[in-house]
């Protein structure tokens, strides 16, 4: 049987907003005034904790890197437990799926906390019950760690796992963990990156182009092959 590993920011829930205003609320407290939206979107798909490393020696900041994650941690927490919305096709895809009983999981570079809240306030805890953190694992995307971990805790082979992802990240993650990957690009102007050349299905509009249906109706192929 095929099982489902679903990254979540990005891909199940428009998290981004919420991450880039933790982000920016915590560097200015740091010295770092004026980050910008272009500047978090070079570092979506990475986990918060490598992007946090990256950027406090980028700017000096004499914080220790634990320290700005607990931080940027508590602002996003309050933030996601309000303002976190699932995007409507992807919500329908694991609903359908959940209904035929496929194995499903989360394999997220978020804290467990931060995973947490946001699926309990969006309510796809109920069916999303297995759950894997960057901080579970000894290296965070592009590593594939992460979609190992969850493959062995839903018990399934990698070879019998498909991810669903938005970034590069993680689509260069779910190759080397040699997974099939369905590709909807977090934005349509990056649907060329040669990253993505090794996705199984590939939405290359993006958000508004990705539907339950069409990809219900490749993971059938899959089932079937």
């Amino acid at each position: 049987m095929i099982s489902v590993i679903f990254d979540l920011d990005g891909t199940l829930v428009d998290s981004e907003p919420n991450y880039y205003e933790s982000g920016r609320r915590t560097l200015e407290r740091h010295g770092v005034p004026d980050f910008t939206w272009e500047q978090h979107s070079r570092f979506i798909g990475i986990g918060t904790l490598e992007t946090l490393e990256i950027l406090k020696e980028r700017y000096g900041i004499r914080a220790p890197v634990e320290q700005l994650l607990a931080e940027q941690n508590a602002a996003y927490l309050e933030l996601a437990r309000s303002r976190t919305e699932v995007f409507p096709q992807m919500r329908k895809f694991v609903e359908r799926l959940y209904a035929e009983g496929v194995p499903m999981a989360v394999a997220s570079g978020s804290s467990l906390e931060a995973i947490d809240a946001v699926l309990a306030g969006t309510g796809l805890d109920a069916l999303l019950t297995t759950v894997v953190s960057a901080e579970e694992v000894a290296h965070g995307k592009p590593a594939p760690d992460v979609f190992l971990e969850a493959a062995r805790r839903l018990g399934a082979r990698p070879a019998d796992c498909v991810v669903v992802e938005d970034a590069t990240p993680g689509a260069l993650a779910a190759h080397a963990a040699g997974m099939g990957c369905i590709v909807v690009p977090y934005a349509p102007d990056i649907a060329d990156d040669p990253a993505f050349a090794s996705a199984g299905l590939l939405f290359p509009g993006g958000r508004p182009q990705f539907t339950a249906d069409a990809a219900h109706d490749w993971l059938a192929t899959r089932r079937t092959a």
